[in-house]
């Protein structure tokens, strides 16, 4: 595993802003994890590569031409599959909407695009925000990378999965019930409810720093989700 994605969004900020990393670099070593986990874990619905990529080296481009980033420029981000996005499909995870392709963003789509951010796909989610475990997607469950036998929580199941399994260090959610700190609490990463006058969205985050423990982790903040069945090996 790439020690890039070890890394919270923050310090992969800086690192590209830096010169020391790209945003071609931080976004290929994210999709290599959700190479490699994925399949397991079945946090995303949809991921292009060639489109994550592409947005990564416009970054780049705009950074080498002297212009004025933002601080999380190039850094990849996960967004809940509830979000309209014009380059890849929305299904709110039912299969009424399968294969639909907007032709429109969302506003919280818009200014993640507008801020330089990297959107790596889209996650799963129960269908059309309706649970609390995302076992009830029309594309299947999600499952916690701590346990593979386990819930990661929902609706925004996949968000939080993503997060917990290296996959991205930041996500989107959606939260009215609870549908981004309970699933933030059963992967045991950060999940952040702002008032909606502050902004028309939430996000979620990891929290790595190895002095503050995980909430509710099921293990300590030195170790990481081996993605495999409780009987495995960490690896």
């Amino acid at each position: 595993m790439s020690e890039l994605v070890k890394k919270g969004a923050a310090e992969l900020g800086e690192l590209m802003a830096a010169g020391e990393a790209s945003a071609v670099e931080v976004a290929q070593a994210h999709l290599d994890r959700i190479g490699a986990v994925d399949e397991r874990v079945h946090a995303f619905l949809h991921v292009d590569r060639e489109t994550t990529l592409a947005q990564a080296r416009a970054v780049d481009e705009r950074r080498a031409a002297g212009e004025e980033l933002g601080p999380l420029a190039g850094v990849p981000i996960a967004h809940k599959d509830v979000f309209t996005t014009r380059d890849m499909p929305t299904t709110a995870g039912s299969k009424i909407l399968e294969g639909w392709r907007p032709p429109y963003d969302a506003t919280v789509t818009a200014r993640l695009r507008a801020a330089g951010l990297v959107i790596l796909g889209k996650t799963n989610m129960d269908e059309f925000a309706m649970g609390s475990s995302t076992e009830n997607s029309a594309y299947g469950v999600t499952r916690n990378p701590w346990d593979l036998d386990r819930i990661p929580g929902g609706s925004s199941g996949g968000s939080s999965a993503a997060v917990a399994a290296y996959e991205a260090p930041l996500s989107t959610g959606t939260d009215t019930g609870g549908s981004i700190r309970q699933p933030a609490a059963v992967t045991g990463i950060v999940g952040a409810k702002p008032p909606t006058a502050v902004r028309p969205g939430t996000a979620s985050s990891r929290s790595r720093r190895p002095s503050t423990p995980r909430a509710r982790s099921p293990a300590t903040s030195s170790t990481r989700p081996s993605c495999t069945r409780r009987s495995a090996a960490t690896t």
